[in-house]
C-alpha cells in the first residue's frame, strides 16, 4: 500500500490512460477522486474500485469550463483537507481539424493549445496552494511522445504538451522547496479505445516498425509510470520528462527500413 492515508485526483479518469490511473494509485491505498463530466460513467468506475477494496470519489470536472478546475480541486480539498497528488490526465485532441501548419485553422488550433494547457496549469496552481501548506505533494502531468519527436500532423495537441513539458519542469524548480514534486509522463502508441478508433491497421503496423519493442503500449503501462512518481520511490526525482513509448524516436530514422 505504497499510497495509504494519501489524497489523490486524476482529471479525465472515466477511460484509458486515466481510468488505469486512477485504479492503479487506488490499488496501492489512495483515496481516488474522480475528475469527470459525466457523473454516471464516473459512478461505474468507482464502484469498480471499490468492488476491489479501493475507495474513489467523484468530482466534477468540464474541459470546456475552466471554472471548475478550480472547483474540482477545491472539492478534494474540502472534503479531504488536502491533495496530495494530482494526476493531469486531461487532453483534448480532434484529428479531423488539428492537422498540419498548412490545414489546420488557426482558431482551432490555438483552442486546443489554451484549452490542454489552462486544465493543467490552472489545476495545478490551485492544488499546489494547498500543498504549501500541507507539507508538499506530487504532480504527474500525462503529455505525449509527439511532444518531443515531430509529428505529421496533431500541431495544436503537439505543441500544447511541449508547453506542458516545459511547465512541469518550471513547477519543479519553483516548488521543490516546498516538498512539491513535479513530473510529466510521455505516453508513445497506447492501446485506447479512442487511439484505435482513430488509427487504421494499416497505419498501427507500419508505426511498429518504428517501435524497437515492437508492440503498442498499455494503459496500464502508462499507469505503472503514474505510480512511481506519486509514491515515494520518486521521493528524490522533479521535473523528469519520461518517455513511456517503447524507446520509440530513441534510434536512427533508418530503424524502421532496416527491421523485419
Amino acid at each position: 500500500m505504497k499510497l495509504k492515508n494519501k489524497i489523490a485526483l486524476v482529471t479525465a479518469a472515466t477511460k484509458g490512460i486515466g481510468l488505469a490511473s486512477a485504479k492503479k494509485l487506488a490499488e496501492n491505498g489512495a483515496i481516488v477522486y474522480i475528475g469527470a463530466r459525466n457523473e454516471e460513467l464516473a459512478n461505474e468506475v468507482i464502484k469498480d474500485i471499490e468492488s476491489s477494496g479501493g475507495i474513489a470519489k467523484f468530482a466534477y470536472f468540464n474541459a470546456k469550463d475552466g471554472k471548475t478546475y478550480v472547483d474540482m480541486v477545491e472539492e478534494v480539498i474540502k472534503n479531504e483537507g488536502k491533495i496530495d497528488i494530482l494526476v493531469n490526465n486531461y487532453g483534448g485532441n480532434d484529428v479531423k481539424i488539428d492537422k498540419t501548419i498548412i490545414d489546420t485553422n488557426s482558431e482551432d488550433y490555438f483552442n486546443t493549445v489554451i484549452s490542454n494547457l489552462q486544465s493543467v496549469f490552472i489545476t495545478s496552481q490551485t492544488a499546489i496552494k494547498s500543498m504549501m501548506k500541507s507539507g508538499g505533494g506530487s504532480i504527474i502531468n500525462i503529455s505525449t511522445i509527439g511532444s518531443v519527436v515531430p509529428d505529421l500532423s496533431r500541431i495544436g495537441y503537439c505543441t500544447s504538451k511541449a508547453a506542458i513539458n516545459s511547465l512541469t519542469q518550471n513547477i519543479a524548480v519553483q516548488c521543490a522547496k516546498y516538498n512539491i514534486r513535479c513530473n510529466a509522463v510521455l505516453p508513445g502508441f497506447i492501446t485506447t479505445k479512442a487511439a484505435l478508433q482513430n488509427m487504421s491497421e494499416e497505419f498501427l503496423n507500419t508505426f511498429l516498425k518504428h517501435v524497437p519493442m515492437n508492440r503498442p503500449g498499455k494503459p496500464d503501462d502508462i499507469a505503472n509510470a503514474v505510480l512511481f512518481f506519486a509514491s515515494d520511490e520518486s521521493s528524490y526525482v522533479t521535473g523528469e520528462i519520461m518517455e513511456v513509448a517503447g524507446a520509440f524516436g530513441k534510434f536512427t530514422p533508418m530503424y524502421g527500413d532496416c527491421v523485419k
